[in-house]
């Protein structure tokens, strides 16, 4: 036996694997090597590693296939790398007999060398039969029981070669080569594929085209037509199995002309890609919600810094239009346009799965059940809510904001969906171990409502994706749900029919720690003013000018910087400053976290509050030690932050109650 292998690791492996047959091994370290020996020596089966420098396998075997002596020496190819369909295709037609994938098995590689080791020598066996009937005809008897026990032998050994082609998760056919290109040979291994047996294709000529796909017909018949014009055929389509269900089936092969001058055959094999072509779907669609996220991502800083101009001038000049009906009036339109458009970034970020999320242990059913009167609010009195919750207190960690916005949409959806008029009935259990790594809660959020088609279902979680008439809705709802979901480590899946209603259903991780205390209220009280000396640090002009007017309204006495470098200056020098506001985006190489972390090095005693409309995912978001507010924010809800920050310290980010979201 011959082992060619460039890599001395993997022939000291075949030699290890292939020593206990008993057989000579001698190993080549590249395909010339493998030549010269083969000039002198001969050999029963030839190991051939593909992927070798200088001449690599294909190279070698084709060498090896015009050579007289050689070519009908069995080659079985060794690859690591060429796992894909034409490699291996290659691979048969250079003369291969079998291809094994490193790293190999060493009972399977022995198994399969052991078979072609013993056709050789019964090979041997058989020759030199022959040659001694011809030499002594009076051992005519004996030669005879020699050829019989010998073609035992070799039935035996193309039983396991069928075994093992059975195994294979490829079908080989055969077929002829005019309309409706009847079966003449299918494999055994179509059976797992399709239901059908082999027998069944045979028997029945219109089965191979008459389960095709509808769409796919015409292309299919096409190809194997053009079969024998071009000596090669390879298509992909979709056929219904047994089961009612379609596949999707990779079917290629090469014409052969008849011997005797007929039309020939088409000899293919058929492979099943649909798994394949499910996750490549997959792909697409995630880069798809990649790409808009993205996007999202690199407007949403921007933005959210545009609108919290925009809403902190309508917050001054509300608070100076006292008596002016019509400007309030105005600017009341003003503000509710900013909070529509901070409503729109939001469920962007949410699903692309880029929000910023402030999780902490809460008990589900108490949740749900404080949140319940708002849902009836939102949903008006047409809608009868029903709440069937776990006996037992269920402890996720989540978001609590972001968790009743998700139950807010699916809800308002609900109630659009049923034209205002029918029952939601909102449901929680937990797992049933506690304990159990990986273990996820339900929410069951069911209506009453027309029910949706199953093409309908498989869309509705996409981005922008609508079945309300133009200007009714963004189509952003169900994909915020989906992403803070799927952001918080659950999962959440719908079912419906048309007439049956919508049944969503959201698991979250279960944890075992203890509920999260109470922190202060995050109401927003215009009267928490003060008194302190704050550096504001901001690179947008009119977001600085804003904040600015918004702190000095409050009492505080401000500077300001525009980057980083320009803050720990101001810090450095002799002024006394109580908090830094500052922005965590901006230009010069450092963010408003490395800021906040120098000057707490040259002023121990400094209180930190950071504001942001998009970290972004270059930014550290879950773990730093600062409290954060986002924009766009109002000016209360800046006075209130502030003076909980001032009171209280610095906090981690994800301790900190959401204010006003």
């Amino acid at each position: 036996m011959l082992i060619v292998d460039d890599d001395e690791r993997n022939a000291f492996a075949a030699t290890e694997a292939l020593e206990i047959l008993g057989h000579d091994l001698v190993v080549a370290r590249s395909g010339e090597e493998a030549l010269r020996i083969l000039l002198v020596q001969e050999f029963a089966v030839i190991l051939l590693d593909l992927h070798m420098p200088g001449m690599d396998g294909y190279e070698t075997a084709r060498l090896i296939r015009e050579h007289p002596r050689t070519r009908d020496t069995p080659i079985v190819f060794v690859t690591a790398v060429f796992r894909d369909e034409p490699h291996i295709f290659q691979a048969y037609s250079v003369g291969a007999v079998d291809v094994v994938f490193k790293p190999a098995d060493p009972f399977i590689l022995r198994s399969k060398v052991a078979i072609l080791a013993d056709l050789h020598l019964k090979t041997l066996e058989l020759r030199h039969q022959n040659q001694e009937r011809q030499a002594l005809l009076e051992d005519h008897a004996r030669i005879s029981e020699e050829k019989l026990a010998a073609e035992r032998a070799l039935r035996a050994t193309r039983e396991r070669q069928d075994a093992i082609l059975k195994s294979l998760p490829v079908v080989f056919t055969s077929r002829a080569t005019v309309h409706p290109f009847k079966a003449l040979f299918v494999s055994d291994s179509i059976m797992p594929l399709t239901g059908f047996t082999p027998e069944r294709f045979i028997e029945d000529p219109e089965l191979g085209l008459g389960r095709l796909h509808p769409d796919d017909v015409a292309s299919v018949a096409d190809c194997l037509m053009k079969a024998s014009e071009t000596g090669a055929y390879a298509c992909e389509y979709r056929w219904q199995c047994a089961d009612g269900t379609y596949r999707t089936f990779l079917d290629q092969g090469v014409w052969v002309p008849d011997e005797i001058g007929g039309e020939g055959h088409i000899h293919g094999t058929l492979l099943d890609v649909t798994e394949r072509r499910q996750l490549e779907e997959q792909l697409i669609q995630a880069r798809k919600m990649e790409a808009v996220g993205q996007l999202t991502g690199g407007v949403a800083h921007d933005f959210n810094n545009l609108l919290t101009v925009v809403l902190g001038n309508a917050d001054i000049l509300l608070r100076r239009a006292e008596g002016q009906a019509g400007l309030i009036k105005h600017l009341a339109a003003i503000r509710a346009a900013t909070e529509r458009g901070q409503t729109l970034t939001r469920q962007l970020l949410a699903f692309s799965r880029r929000q910023t999320l402030n999780p902490r242990v809460v008990d589900l059913n108490q949740l749900i059940t404080e949140f319940v009167p708002l849902l009836q609010q939102a949903v008006g009195d047409g809608v009868e809510i029903e709440t069937q919750l776990s006996a037992d207190p269920i402890r996720v960690m989540v978001d609590p904001t972001h968790l009743e916005t998700a139950l807010l949409n699916l809800a308002v959806n609900a109630r659009d969906a049923m034209s205002g008029r029918g029952r939601l009935m909102i449901g929680s259990d937990g797992p049933p171990a506690w304990d159990e790594a990986g273990a996820f809660a339900r929410i069951c959020v069911d209506d009453t409502g027309p029910g949706m088609p199953p093409d309908v279902a498989a869309r509705i979680f996409e981005p922008f994706f609508t079945t309300k008439d133009v200007g009714k809705g963004s189509g952003l709802g169900l994909s915020q749900v989906f992403g803070f979901v799927t952001q918080s480590g659950g999962q959440v899946s719908v079912a419906s029919e048309p007439g049956k209603g919508a049944s969503f259903e959201l698991r979250l991780p279960v944890t075992t720690e203890p509920l999260a205390t109470e922190g202060r209220s995050s109401r927003a009280d215009d009267d928490l003013t003060g008194t302190e000396r704050v550096l504001i640090v901001e690179d947008d002009p009119a977001v600085l000018s804003v904040c600015l007017d918004m702190l000095a309204s409050l009492g505080y006495t401000c500077e300001v910087a525009s980057d980083a470098q320009g803050a720990l200056h101001r810090l450095s020098g002799e002024s006394r400053f109580d908090l830094l506001f500052s922005d965590v985006v901006m230009p010069g190489g450092m963010n408003g976290i490395e800021l906040a972390r120098q000057a707490l090095q040259i002023r121990p005693q400094l209180r930190v509050l950071l504001t942001s409309g998009y970290l972004g995912e270059g930014v550290e978001t879950s773990t730093h030690e600062f409290t954060l507010i986002d924009k766009p924010y109002e000016r209360a809800q800046l006075a209130q932050c502030l003076r909980q920050v001032l009171s209280e310290g610095n906090q981690p980010v994800f301790e900190r109650k959401a204010l006003g979201q």
